[in-house]
């Protein structure tokens, strides 16, 4: 086991990876994660490859996508036939709400503060499948575990939530959810984007059928990459919502392309579309180094610490209100606070090069690995400067 000197000193190094540092301070990896000089330099010597094609490289990306099988397995873990490759979280929603076998009247249960992508996906799979939706009402605009025991009814068939919300960092507790889906009956699908890279999670002893993630997040990974994960056990039950070519196994041998009866494999690689976008691939592969170097749950102890910084400073200052639940079990990488004039603080944020972004009423603060404490004091002395100019104005932002 390393120790804290070790891990800080690992901390410091990856941010070292991260040029935007001398510049900016970001906290905004719950809507788009930087890239780092590792990302960078693989996508530059593939362009270069490409350029100048002085090799065959048209079986790497099957190599690349092995390996990215197996080390996100390891993340989440599953087993590494259980992940695919995917484009985005919706792919694995996707696979879910057109795959899974339902039938006309089968209620799906979702969060009434969802985000978007599951909502709209299982929203175009009720009315193509004749599904009915139903949204599960919040307490406070967190997911109230009471008010779902009391929405199921023997017609419910599907729970579809976000690990993390997206708007205030609320950790939903998935552990609680998995066992009223198994006393139920209910298939258990997971978007897992907010959480995925900085809350340690295992699939499989969870009981999750789907956990779908894309990583352009906080796996600090391009747009238009992500995995997803579909139990043995589920996967025996999936009828395929769509098919490539690549569903079945050439034994990566295409010299003999008229094989029309080659079977399906049997793994969530069957549900991975064409080919791949290479370019992602690689880049994904050299950002999962960073994560398995310092260790999700090193990740998750050192964002949690910031945050604790800047909530600390935030309960102090009766000018600012916490919105994100700060419980143990609730709280994530994403921290809330509101004030009076929050969107004119916003924009003075933006205009001192603190990154971050509105949502529903509060501002958004998402930490990440290449954060560290001299980024939340400048945030604090930003906005005690905002909160005395208020309080000299009569509190009128």
């Amino acid at each position: 086991m390393k120790s804290k000197s070790e891990i800080e000193k690992k901390f410091q190094a990856a941010r070292r990876l991260f040029p935007h540092t001398k510049k900016v301070t970001y906290f905004n990896a719950a809507s788009y994660g930087p890239f780092s000089t590792l990302v960078q330099r693989a996508i530059e010597d593939n362009v270069k490859l490409r350029l100048h094609v002085t090799r065959d490289d048209s079986h790497d990306a099957f190599e690349t996508a092995d390996q990215l099988r197996s080390t996100f397995a390891k993340f989440i873990g599953a087993r590494m036939k259980e992940v695919g490759v995917g484009l985005n979280t919706t792919m694995g929603l996707n696979i879910a709400a057109f795959g899974l076998p339902l039938k006309k009247g089968d209620e799906i249960l979702l969060s009434d503060v969802e985000f978007p992508a599951a909502v709209y996906t299982w929203r175009a799979a009720a009315e193509t499948r004749g599904l009915k939706l139903k949204m599960v009402p919040s307490t406070d605009r967190k997911f109230d575990i009471e008010k779902l025991n009391q929405a199921i009814t023997k017609k419910s068939r599907v729970l579809c939530i976000s690990y993390v919300q997206f708007f205030n960092g609320y950790k939903n507790d998935l552990k609680v959810l998995a066992e009223i889906c198994k006393k139920h009956n209910l298939y258990f699908v997971v978007d897992g984007i907010q959480g995925m890279g900085v809350e340690p999670i295992n699939v499989r002893k969870l009981g999750i059928d789907i956990f779908s993630s894309g990583c352009q997040k906080w796996m600090l990974s391009p747009q238009g990459c992500g995995f997803f994960y579909l139990s043995e056990k589920i996967q025996k039950q999936l009828s395929p919502p769509f098919m490539s070519w690549l569903g079945v196994d050439w034994k990566v041998q295409f010299t003999d392309l008229f094989r029309f009866d080659l079977p399906y494999f049997e793994s969530a690689r069957k549900y991975e579309m064409g080919y791949y976008v290479v370019q992602n691939l690689l880049a994904m592969k050299a950002s999962a180094t960073i994560f398995s170097d310092l260790g999700i749950g090193n990740i998750k102890k050192h964002n949690y610490e910031l945050i604790d910084r800047l909530a600390d400073y935030i309960s102090g200052n009766k000018f600012y209100r916490i919105t994100s639940s700060m419980e143990p079990r609730h709280r994530s990488s994403i921290f809330t606070f509101t004030c009076p004039g929050y969107k004119e603080l916003h924009r003075m944020l933006l205009k001192e090069r603190v990154i971050l972004v509105q949502r529903e009423g509060s501002i958004r603060v998402s930490v990440h690995l290449y954060n560290n404490q001299a980024d939340v004091d400048r945030l604090i002395g930003l906005l005690e400067s905002f909160s005395a100019k208020s309080k000299a104005a009569g509190g009128a932002a």
